[in-house]
């Protein structure tokens, strides 16, 4: 993997990625810690997976903590920053990376208790360590930021509807956010390849990820879409706080 940000440039710094034992989230921390960051990996249930990546950071020179937290459950939330608290006693850097829905067997309301409310009681949680100059980057997809004006798969259409009343819901928090000093940024991405949404949609609909391949030209993979969250918690805030990423000539704007 090629370093993405500057060798140093988070030293002394504090990252916290939502859902980072694996994936896009995994890939996103390790970023951060290469650019001298001290992080904390997040997990639901994959503690093993995410105590072998803490080593693995732990071994460039960095404090790596490891906090399984289910982000739906308040108590749960509330201890993960509590742990954060006395680790490290701030955070410079929030990505709100985890999301879901998909998953088989989940209650009808799941997808908006985790896109949406879930999304906003992390950050509102998180807030009372995010000094000025602090940084929170939310992750979407344009199958869900543009879903009031693009329709997207059947099968996804209920994580979209949820992830964008997500954003909503974040972004109505930004003045507030602004006062305090701290930046917000939406990232917004086509289908990743190689992610759990890419496989479970592709199961649901066989050959959607080539026609979105083939509809947009390329798309981006993990460690390339990954490199351009933690790009986007670094450069400077987007005058309307988004940052769009790859080709959205697909997508109609609001």
């Amino acid at each position: 993997m090629t370093q993405v940000l500057p060798a140093g440039s988070l030293d002394g710094k504090v990252a916290l990625v939502t859902g980072s034992s694996r994936g896009i989230g995994a890939d996103t921390i390790r970023y951060f810690a290469e650019a001298g960051a001290d992080v904390v990996i997040n997990f639901r249930n994959k503690a093993p997976r995410a105590e072998k990546l803490a080593n693995e950071l732990r071994a460039l020179g960095r404090r790596a903590l490891v906090v399984g937290a289910d982000l739906t459950d308040a108590d749960s939330v509330a201890s993960m920053f509590e742990q954060v608290r006395e680790e490290f006693g701030r955070l410079d850097i929030l990505v709100l990376n985890a999301s879901g829905g998909m998953e088989s067997g989940m209650a009808e309301d799941y997808a908006l208790k985790l896109n949406r409310d879930a999304q906003v009681g992390v950050l509102t949680a998180a807030e009372p360590l995010l000094g000025e100059g602090s940084r929170v980057v939310f992750v979407t997809s344009h199958q869900a930021h543009f879903i009031r004006t693009t329709p997207t798969m059947t099968e996804y259409e209920p994580v979209a509807k949820s992830k964008r009343a997500g954003e909503d819901a974040l972004r109505e928090l930004i003045p507030g956010l602004a006062e305090k000093g701290i930046g917000f940024t939406v990232v917004s991405g086509d289908m990743i390849e190689g992610t759990i949404t890419a496989t479970l949609l592709e199961r649901a609909n066989p050959g959607a990820i080539a026609g979105r391949r083939e509809s947009a030209g390329k798309l981006y993979n993990v460690s390339e879409f990954a490199a351009e969250v933690a790009q986007a918690a670094v450069d400077p805030v987007p005058a309307d706080n988004t940052r769009l990423i790859g080709d959205t000539s697909d997508f109609q704007p609001e």
